[in-house]
């Protein structure tokens, strides 16, 4: 009895192969499902079924789950789309006080991908120790294609600058491009240094110019801010960590307020209080007794003084 027809199914779809008489098999050229096979079972594998047809009329059918040839029908596809890394937080070039700032971010695959493989997730901070799913202080989230992150350092990070670097495959093997962040870790607020005037000044002058310095060792620039009397009194230019700005004083007491604030926002404050005293001493009598005097005989001045 002669063969009268082959063909296969894959994935719901038959395909009619053709008798090759050099290798003398039933061949085709087929394209392959275009969706990866690793969520199509618990195998990860597209069924293969073949079925042979004589001229008879009799047929066989063998698939995966034959036991002589099942493992030839078990077709593997593997998408080429790789998962993509997103970092939220912190910001790329951050400052930010939090010496233990949580690590936000998002690992995503295509709609129809393998999907994230998330034992594959291995985040280093300034290159040590690998940070896995399971790691204290990790915590993924299972959402549509993916996973949303948050890693908090167990320890605090010493101030300065640290670089994280998060790596990531798919189920079929595909590597994410490496996503890298550097932010600035800064707990420790900026110097700042009054050198005029003193706290609890008195001056018959209006016009003051109130000068001071102030720096950070790890985040600049530092701005500062200057209020008299709860009023702002606009910019003031910072060179070199010095400063100087022309202040006008009311009559009586005066409160000014000097913040620098450094790049992770640490705010350093100083208070001056002081008083601007515009009146003059009024004298209104003058007495010497005795007046004469006797030679090398002492006196008494009395001076009456207002004002």
């Amino acid at each position: 009895m002669a063969i009268e027809k082959v063909r296969v199914k894959i994935n719901g779809v038959y395909h009619d192969l053709t008798y090759n008489s050099t290798s003398k098999k039933y061949e085709k050229t087929i394209t392959a499902p275009n969706v990866t096979s690793y969520n199509v079972n618990a195998g990860h594998y597209y069924p293969v079924e073949v079925e042979a047809t004589n001229t008879a009329g009799t047929q066989t059918t063998v698939t995966d789950l034959s036991p002589t040839i099942g493992n030839s029908l078990k077709l593997l596809v593997k998408e080429k789309i790789k998962p993509t890394i997103n970092v939220t937080t912190p910001g790329a070039g951050a400052f930010i006080s939090n010496s233990r700032q949580p690590i936000v971010f998002q690992l995503r695959d295509e709609a129809n991908g393998s999907g994230v493989d998330i034992t594959k997730l291995a985040l280093k901070i300034d290159g040590g120790t690998t940070i896995t799913n399971v790691s204290a202080g990790m915590v993924c989230t299972l959402v549509s294609n993916g996973y949303d992150c948050t890693y908090t350092p167990p320890t605090a990070l010493s101030d300065g600058a640290h670089t994280v670097t998060i790596n990531l495959s798919d189920f079929d093997g595909n590597a994410a491009t490496q996503s890298s962040r550097t932010y600035t870790v800064d707990t420790i607020p900026p110097t700042l240094n009054i050198t005029n005037p003193s706290n609890n000044f008195i001056t018959n002058s209006a016009a003051l110019v109130l000068q001071g310095s102030t720096n950070d060792a790890t985040s600049t620039p530092v701005t500062v801010a200057i209020k008299l009397n709860n009023v702002d009194q606009g910019a003031v230019p910072v060179t070199s960590g010095s400063f100087s700005k022309s202040l006008t004083l009311k009559s009586g007491a005066n409160a000014i307020i000097v913040t620098a604030t450094d790049a992770a926002g640490q705010v350093t404050t100083v208070t001056i209080n002081g008083t601007l005293d515009t009146s003059t001493p009024v004298i209104s009598t003058v007495s010497i007794t005795p007046n004469p005097v006797d030679a090398g005989a002492t006196m008494i001045i009395s001076v009456d003084v207002s004002g």
